[in-house]
């Protein structure tokens, strides 16, 4: 994803991330919770409208990277179920020992985002893999 968009870009992306965090039937405090970003409760209305802008720090693009990525692996996991992509963020998970996806996000942020990515969207967790073993490789030749 790239590091600047511009502003239609942005808004759009923020109607989209709005839009996928609704559909998880998240709080307000949640949803601004995995934002990580400085949003007030009281303004995510004029987030979902377009009418503000998600901010376009590195880890804000980084959290609305994982978002979508997650949001695209439920969809494709579940593409007939919004219930079932809602409860697999709500159910315990084992890989999680035992804590739900949803939990492991808010407790572990940006982290917590990247962890549950890796769970659902396999193709992300192969190239996490392979960018980790290449990097080792590397280490081991120096």
């Amino acid at each position: 994803m790239s590091e600047h968009f511009t502003d239609e870009e942005m808004k759009m992306l923020t109607r989209q991330v709005i839009e996928y965090l609704d559909g998880w039937s998240l709080s307000a405090e949640q949803t601004i919770a995995i934002l990580g970003a400085d949003v007030k409760n009281r303004h995510l209305p004029l987030y979902r409208k377009g009418e503000k802008v998600l901010s376009q720090t590195k880890e804000t693009i980084q959290r609305i990277e994982h978002i979508v990525g997650i949001a695209d692996a439920l969809r494709t996991a579940y593409p007939f179920s919004d219930q079932m992509r809602v409860l697999w963020l709500q159910k315990p998970h084992r890989r999680f020992r035992r804590k739900t996806p949803l939990s492991v996000i808010l407790n572990e942020g940006l982290n917590g985002l990247m962890r549950v990515r890796v769970e659902i969207d396999c193709a992300y967790g192969w190239t996490i893999n392979d960018a980790m073993q290449a990097n080792a490789a590397a280490n081991n030749n120096s």
